[in-house]
């Protein structure tokens, strides 16, 4: 079977593309225009968790790469880490959110915010990195208006045309959400595991020090959100929802910008994300069944 794989060309684009349009989408049935007056009701728990998720997410990951243990990284990989950092959210963790008995609409009204949010705060974050990236001997350029347009067509018009379908078809909206909520993890399995076979030797070779790198994103990220919350005195559930949506990244987005011809077209790039994507799921279900535990 490896060997069948392994014999056809595939270019990843072709599959992360339809699945990030149809989490994306997916997002939008699950919104509703009371999620946005979140904001003016509960402003506090909303700006700690995008404070978290835009400014502390890059912030964090840039701490990582300066670290020992990532002292050899290639820049090809910083920049796919960095790439993870500036795409928080995803609708995969209002799910996390729901297992957790967390605020589902605090977690909702988080991923469209910042979902908006990084449209430019991504292309910002990530000029700035190219800048401070050392390259001897690859070539790598990021084209912002590119990377603008495509996030926006992508994520920005998917989430517009569900949250429309939601709110003069309710009842179809609902039907479709159950639909998409079930394959979409699927599907980003599928992801993953194409990928790696494609690339297992460069990820099997580096995967101690990009592993451990991940791994601690994840750790940092997850505990950035928990202290924040218990800074501020904020709720169970409004913790254990921030500790999901300042930990969880759009892997699917970050792969997306790292293989899509337009942007980077480097699917090394992406492989950052897709370790993270592994360890992210493992670190946060085993979270999930500690809150459960304590429920």
């Amino acid at each position: 079977m490896q060997r069948i794989w392994e014999s056809v060309p595939m270019n990843s684009i072709f599959i992360v593309l339809p699945i990030l349009t149809l989490l994306m989408f997916d997002l939008g049935l699950t919104l509703k225009p009371k999620d946005f007056k979140l904001i003016a009701q509960r402003p506090k728990p909303v700006i700690v968790g995008l404070v978290g998720q835009i400014i502390l997410l890059p912030l964090i990951a840039w701490a990582i790469i300066h670290l020992p243990f990532a002292n050899n990284l290639s820049p090809l990989f910083i920049i796919g880490i960095m790439l993870v950092a500036c795409s928080p959210g995803g609708s995969s963790s209002n799910v996390f959110s729901m297992l957790a008995k967390g605020d589902v609409a605090l977690s909702v009204t988080l991923t469209a915010c910042s979902s908006i949010i990084t449209l430019f705060t991504l292309p910002l974050i990530m000029a700035w990195v190219m800048k401070s990236v050392q390259f001897s001997d690859v070539s790598i350029h990021l084209p912002i208006g590119k990377l603008l347009m495509q996030n926006l067509v992508l994520m920005v018009v998917p989430i517009a045309i569900g949250f429309i379908v939601n709110i003069f078809k309710e009842q179809a909206a609902a039907k479709i959400h159950n639909v998409l909520k079930r394959i979409a993890m699927p599907a980003l399995v599928l992801l993953v595991t194409i990928f790696f076979i494609q690339h297992k030797q460069t990820i099997i070779a580096e995967f101690a020090s990009l592993g451990l790198s991940m791994t601690a994103l994840i750790l940092a990220t997850t505990g950035s959100g928990a202290l924040l919350a218990w800074l501020l005195k904020l709720t169970t559930k409004e913790r254990r929802t921030l500790v999901i949506e300042i930990g969880m990244q759009n892997a699917a987005q970050a792969i997306t910008i790292a293989c899509s011809p337009l942007i980077f077209n480097n699917e090394i790039i992406a492989i950052p994300a897709i370790i993270y994507a592994l360890m992210m799921n493992l670190i946060l279900l085993a979270y999930v069944g500690i809150t459960k535990i304590k429920s």
